[in-house]
């Protein structure tokens, strides 16, 4: 499974993001990632619990190198049940050229090892492309 959550710069998206993550860890049989481009704004909003991981270090450009980054996290560790990204444009550099494919791609790998993917987008959901929509 893969959700949005969508809406413009300072609409609350990490604060409601931070929620469901500290909630997936309360239940969660397996272990809950929280992925951003600066972990340390969050650190202690987040249960210790959840395996946290920063993007910033890796210089990632584009959502392949992106994917990839998801995939070595997912390989290292397979009792993975949930996904979580805050700031997810911010990651590669507010590119939405290849989003669509890196959501069906996604969309993909949760399937096959049952990993619900959560993610922040700062974009206007009025005027978000219909694949966006769809995953809202």
């Amino acid at each position: 499974m893969v959700e949005l959550l969508i809406g413009k710069k300072g609409t609350g998206k990490t604060k409601v993001l931070i929620e469901n993550v500290n909630n997936a860890a309360a239940v969660a049989n397996g272990n809950v990632v929280f992925v951003s481009n600066d972990t340390s704004r969050n650190m202690y909003d987040i249960k210790s619990a959840v395996r946290m991981y920063d993007t910033s270090e890796f210089e990632i450009k584009s959502w392949e190198e992106f994917l990839g980054f998801i995939s070595g996290i997912i390989s290292g560790n397979f009792d993975i049940t949930n996904i979580f990204v805050d700031g997810t444009l911010k990651i590669v550099n507010h590119s939405m050229d290849g989003f669509e494919d890196f959501l069906k791609r996604i969309e993909e790998i949760g399937k096959k090892f049952n990993i619900s993917f959560v993610l922040s987008v700062s974009i206007d959901a009025e005027t978000a492309p219909e694949y966006i929509k769809k995953y809202a």
